[in-house]
Parts: structure tokens; sequence; C-alpha cells
């Protein structure tokens, strides 16, 4: 997503080439997309890059959230979901994807009738796996009811726990992967001296109240301990944050964003670090929806998602 989308930073096609080659090249073979990210550039970008390497990586795209007219919108409608796989797998130059998402549920359309659609897709080839993207348990279960599910893509980091509340409890009970996005926090926990102020105008963390005072005076209370812990444990501030989640499970996936060749390479090394138990309980400790300010969505775009949510925020 960063590539083409969120940030306010649209990269060159050469640079963003110079990124996911220089990501493959170093092992990485999990791409995430959407047609969503930058309303179907990202998709553009990435099918002639990959195409050479198709074999040899692991696809994912989504459905049920687009870019329509310069406008954000959720459609779960059976046809609509075809009708977009069938533009992404040209636009992505394959013959099928790996994973297919259902990006947000269309809580107008239910949850069974879109993974119905996406069951159709699976028996005629055009997609290999079923994922399922900020949703609850009960959710979970319903769709898996219809087809088997294989992964659920959620935000899940160190400051954003609400996949603790049940959701990584039904993934185990029915042997979904989990796949925590933003786990470095977009940024938070990779760049010790985020400024709101500084965000440009399509920054999506513009309209984020973690982003904005008076929470994140608050939440950037918490840093200077939070250094103090990757110190500790050997190995940078965002390897810190990778590494927490990785430890999680060996079902769990992370896949940070980023712009960057140099963070790439901080971002998978940090499969080496191994936390030792006391790091780990004063990381939980210092960061959790309780020490955390701030909702992590603003109140209409958190009615658009299906995630458990904890009861209240500091």
């Amino acid at each position: 997503m960063n590539l083409s989308h969120g940030y306010g930073v649209t990269l060159s096609l050469a640079d963003a080439e110079r990124v996911l080659r220089d990501a493959h090249d170093l092992g990485v073979t999990h791409f995430d997309t959407a047609p969503l990210y930058g309303f179907g550039k990202n998709e553009d970008m990435l099918g002639p890059i990959l195409e050479p390497i198709r074999n040899e990586i692991f696809l994912a795209s989504k459905c049920g959230l687009t870019g329509v007219n310069g406008q954000r919108v959720i459609d779960g409608r059976p046809e609509t979901l075809k009708i977009t796989c069938e533009e992404s797998l040209r636009k992505l130059k394959t013959e099928a994807l790996d994973l297919y998402y259902l990006h947000r549920w269309d809580k107008n359309v239910p949850v069974e009738d879109s993974v119905g659609a996406l069951k159709d897709l699976l028996a005629e080839g055009k997609i290999l796996a079923i994922g399922l993207s900020e949703v609850s348990a009960d959710t979970l279960r319903r769709a898996h009811a219809v087809c088997p599910i294989a992964a659920v893509q959620s935000e899940y980091s160190l400051w954003t726990r609400n996949a603790e509340i049940a959701v990584l409890d039904a993934c185990a009970a029915l042997d979904v992967a989990y796949v925590a996005f933003s786990p470095l926090a977009r940024g938070f926990f990779a760049d010790m001296n985020l400024v709101s102020a500084d965000f440009v105008k399509q920054d999506i963390r513009r309209a984020m109240p973690r982003f904005q005072n008076p929470h994140l005076e608050i939440n950037q209370s918490l840093l200077s301990d939070y250094r103090s812990l990757a110190d500790i444990a050997g190995c940078t501030p965002g390897q810190l944050a990778l590494a927490w989640l990785l430890q999680k499970s060996p079902k769990l996936h992370v896949i940070p964003g980023t712009t960057s060749s140099e963070h790439v390479r901080e971002n998978f090394a940090a499969m080496e670090v191994s936390l030792n138990d006391d790091v780990i309980e004063s990381l939980e400790r210092l960061v959790n929806q309780e020490t955390i300010s701030g909702p992590r969505y603003k109140p209409a775009t958190q009615l658009e998602i299906d995630t458990e949510e904890f009861e209240t925020f500091a």
C-alpha cells in the first residue's frame, strides 16, 4: 500500500520497482495489494514488476472496497466481487491469486453471499484461497461455514490489540492464519519523531485520533522507555515491534509496508530477533490498550469495520 497510497508520498515506477526487487532479492515472497490502493494504481504498478517472478512469490489482493469516482466504496455484492477479481487478474498479469480477501464486509450484504461469490472464484481456479479483513470472530465463523477461510487480515500491533479479544482464538480454533497489517503502528514504532503537523495532505494519519494531540503527546511519552527496551533487546525500535508479533504464533504473519529498501532490510532482520520473557512482559505492560490514548479510527471509519473493540480508551 505504501508505494502508492495512504501516506501521501507516491513513489515513481522506477523507485517502486527498486524497492520491490530489493525485497525479493532479500527473500521476501509475500506481496499484498488491493484495488483500493491508489485507486487501482498499485495493482497497475505491481503487475509488470512482479510478472517475471510470479512463480516465485505469494500474491494477495482484495475485493469489496474500491475507489469509484474518487471515493472509497464498500460493495460486497457477488457480481461486484467477481468483476473486481477479473480486473485484478488483468492488472496483476496473473491467471490466479494465491489469496483473495474480502477487504471489508459490506454490512448491506450477508457475509455468506459475499463469501459464496469467492467460493465460486475458488472453484473456477481464479483464486487459490479466501481471506477476510477487519472482521469479528462471529463473522469469521459465519464465513467459514460457507467455505474454509485461509486467513484473516486485520490491524495488530503493540498499540492495537483488538485481535486478542476474540479473533485470534477463533483463528486458532479454525486453523486460520492471521495476517497483521500496520504491525509498526503506521510508523509510530519506526519513526520516533513523528509530528502530525508534518503529515502531507493525503496522509491518512491526519484523520486518525492517535496521531493528533492531545493523544499523540500522551502516546509519545511512552517512547523513551520503549527505546530502552529495544536497546536491551539489541535491536531497532521497529524490529522490537515486529519481533514481538512474530513470537506470538507460527500462524501469525506480518506485512510491514515501506517505501524504503533500507527499511525492507531492517524489517526482514526482525525475524532474527529473539525477545526474552522479561522484555516481552515489560513491553506489554508499557504499551497496551489501556496505556495508548485515542481510538484507532475516526467514528465514520469505525462504522465500516467489524472487529471487536475494547470498551474504553485511555
